[in-house]
């Protein structure tokens, strides 16, 4: 039988003890409950850190868990009931809008889309469910990377590909875009990814105030835009859709 990893299982139990009791500890307590030398246990801690899943209190020196830790943990639970949850608000938006919808989640630096409701009409269409969209140029990316400071970090430290004339790919402009977008509730693609094509979407949160997916009507520019700018009606449909689903979710404030 394989060995377990002594270091790996050192660091499940920091991360057990850091879930349970009080909300921060000091080196000191933890090196002491889990009978390790403090050394070896700020090793640890510091490897933690660097990776997300324990942060310190600059004031206190204290740590507790991180935000990351967080965000896989909603990445296990959240995907499949928020697909679950969405089914019959997404629905509803497409058939009132006119326009496919779209969900996707944060995965592999881009987004991935794990629901798609057909535009309603007699039109050819592809089933778009496990591709995966950029994070930098279509709605649905510009709201994950507003929302979820992962997704940010992701967005921003690649290279942003001009996929058209459109597309924003200096950084300071796409900074402007996520400021935008978060003081607006919402996110455009007005044919920065695809010539032809606009998109709104709206961040999804959960009952922690979390952003774990978010919703997008996408569509043919002349039909979601009016005059160049999207039509606010379906700026507002997709957001009490984002809203709804949030609420389904446990989120309580908006």
């Amino acid at each position: 039988m394989a060995k377990n990893i002594q270091s790996l299982e050192r660091a499940a139990a920091m991360l057990r003890l850091l879930a349970g009791g009080e909300r921060r500890l000091g080196l000191s307590d933890i090196a002491s409950s889990l009978d390790l030398a403090k050394g070896t246990a700020h090793g640890i801690l510091r490897t933690l850190q660097a990776e997300g899943f324990v942060e310190q209190d600059p004031a206190s020196g204290r740590y507790q868990l991180g935000a990351e830790l967080l965000r896989l943990g909603n990445s296990y639970l959240d995907v499949h009931e928020l697909r679950a949850r969405a089914l019959v608000w997404t629905d509803d938006l497409a058939r009132s809008s006119g326009e496919s919808v779209h969900l996707g989640v944060l995965h592999q630096h881009g987004v991935l889309v794990v629901h798609h409701v057909f535009r309603p009409d007699d039109s050819r269409q592809v089933l778009e469910v496990g591709a995966m969209q950029p994070l930098h140029s279509t709605a649905l990316g510009k709201v994950l990377a507003a929302y979820d400071p992962v997704a940010h970090t992701e967005a921003v430290e690649v290279e942003r590909k001009a996929f058209t004339p459109a597309t924003v790919t200096e950084l300071d402009a796409f900074e402007a875009l996520l400021d935008l977008t978060r003081a607006k509730g919402w996110a455009a693609d007005v044919e920065e990814t695809w010539e032809g094509v606009a998109s709104v979407a709206a961040p999804i949160h959960d009952r922690r105030r979390m952003p774990v997916g978010a919703i997008a009507i996408t569509g043919a520019v002349e039909r979601v835009c009016d005059g160049g700018e999207l039509r606010s009606e379906l700026v507002a449909a997709v957001r009490d859709c984002a809203r709804a689903v949030s609420r389904d979710l446990g989120a309580s404030r908006f």
